[in-house]
């Protein structure tokens, strides 16, 4: 008998955060989607502690596969599920998120229109009261305003939120393992050099719950910094160009964003102050790993 070919595997990765992880297929539960037409594949990446005694509750009420493998890092991570998967489309998120109760519905909605599209959706910071939680997502809110302005042109989503056909992402060559952070944005432009679209989808959402201290904030940058030297090494090789950073304009507005939003004086000022920090980060990141290419 021909095994019925399932429309979404959502895969995980995780490493080191059971709790969050938990809260995550809490949200599983509630999504208003046929349980029989999705898989959930959790990856962990060689964690300190087994999983299967959280995991497997769960796995009576979801599909739900775990698999363990040596620390790779997330974009190996995502490999390794998406090699098991068996969806015609696959959804990627994190373990820190929980998802809209129509998240895959949203997906599919997309796909019905865009079958061949990478599709990312919107992110909301699920931790308010954490300033570099906030900051952090912030930026990210940034970036996709100003690569995504031109609907026809988007040009990158982060991997805790978006989507595509499981045949398309062999077809393009998966993620690039060697990035252990980042590796989202370097997909991206090879998915968009090999021809294909990405589409924005606000209605398909994820609360991610990243909690930062200032410590984590800074190394989360400063490693944002190290993957930015990477990638434009690689997109100069891959479309015969020289070295293509953003204008001076670009990282005027990143500052003066917070000002845009509806928030109290005080708390934009402080935006702004992190912000300039994660800019820091990256540079430093970035000379760093230029330095040890040297």
């Amino acid at each position: 008998m021909t095994e019925k070919l399932i429309t979404f595997s959502i895969i995980i990765p995780t490493y080191n955060r059971p709790e969050r992880l938990k809260t995550c297929l809490d949200s599983l539960l509630n999504l208003d989607y046929p349980p029989d037409n999705f898989e959930i594949i959790i990856v962990d990446d060689g964690s300190n502690q087994p999983l299967d005694p959280l995991i497997k509750p769960y796995q009576n009420q979801l599909n739900l596969t775990l698999i363990r493998q040596e620390n790779a890092g997330p974009a190996k991570a995502r490999n390794t599920g998406a090699n098991r998967a068996k969806g015609e489309y696959l959804a990627f998120t994190d373990d820190d998120c929980t998802l809209d109760s129509k998240w895959l519905q949203s997906l599919e909605k997309g796909f019905l229109e865009t079958p061949n599209a990478l599709l990312g959706g919107k992110t909301i910071n699920a931790l308010p009261d954490n300033p570099y939680s906030t900051a952090s997502q912030v930026l990210f809110d940034y970036l996709y305003d100003y690569y995504n302005s031109n609907f026809v042109q988007t040009r990158f989503f982060t991997t805790n939120n978006f989507a595509l056909s499981r045949e398309l992402f062999n077809r393009v060559g998966q993620l690039d393992i060697y990035f252990r952070f980042g590796e989202d944005r370097e997909f991206c432009d090879r998915w968009l050099f090999a021809g294909y679209s990405l589409h924005y989808l606000p209605q398909a959402i994820i609360y991610h719950g990243h909690d930062l201290s200032l410590r984590r904030f800074w190394q989360q940058h400063f490693n944002y910094g190290c993957a930015a030297f990477y990638f434009h090494q690689i997109r100069s090789h891959r479309h015969q160009t020289a070295l293509k950073f953003e204008p001076l304009s670009f990282y005027f507005q990143l500052l003066t964003y917070p000002f845009s939003k509806k928030c109290e004086q005080r708390s934009k000022i402080f935006l702004f102050g992190l912000l300039l920090i994660s800019q820091l980060a990256n540079i430093w990141g970035f000379l760093k790993a230029k330095y040890l290419a040297l």
